[in-house]
């Protein structure tokens, strides 16, 4: 990975993450004041509560992104050390796809009229699962580069010995 393209995911990154610490800041201010009354249409607390929850799970998933790059620059992404961050993005994805649901299912009474608002938000949040699904796919072949640098390794070492 070059260092240009490092530079530029970790400039979104912080972009990112800076972003979703204001909205946090935000919606965490509005509950404590209560400056913003509900008007009785949506239950609008619980979706500041799920607003501020989602963005914790995108906060992790930015940080656990940014872990493994810095592995990428330095060598190390192929070692154990790394299905840690990779659970915390494929957790971080989970959690966002079930407060998607979560918000689909608040939404869901106001939309009776048109329930295809609801089941079009159910898709979206199994899409949600399916990248989570693909980050999974992509941890199983982690594991087998890391058994074969180990294997490689100990091969190597033995080759070592004999010479």
């Amino acid at each position: 990975m070059g260092k240009l393209a490092v530079r530029a995911l970790r400039a979104v990154l912080v972009v990112v993450l800076v972003g979703t610490v204001f909205v946090q800041a935000g919606m965490v201010w509005v509950l404590i004041t209560g400056s913003d009354p509900e008007d009785g249409s949506l239950p609008l607390t619980a979706l500041r509560v799920i607003t501020i929850l989602g963005m914790v799970s995108v906060q992790v998933a930015l940080v656990c992104v940014w872990r493994l790059v810095a592995m990428v620059r330095r060598g190390t992404v192929f070692s154990h050390a790394a299905f840690r961050y990779v659970d915390g993005v494929i957790g971080a994805i989970v959690a966002a796809a079930l407060l998607w649901f979560t918000v689909t299912g608040v939404n869901a009474p106001g939309q009776r009229d048109d329930p295809g608002v609801t089941v079009i938000m159910a898709g979206i949040g199994l899409a949600v699962l399916g990248v989570a699904l693909i980050v999974l796919v992509l941890r199983m072949l982690l594991v087998q580069a890391v058994a074969r640098d180990v294997e490689a390794a100990q091969m190597q070492a033995e080759l070592d010995e004999v010479i």
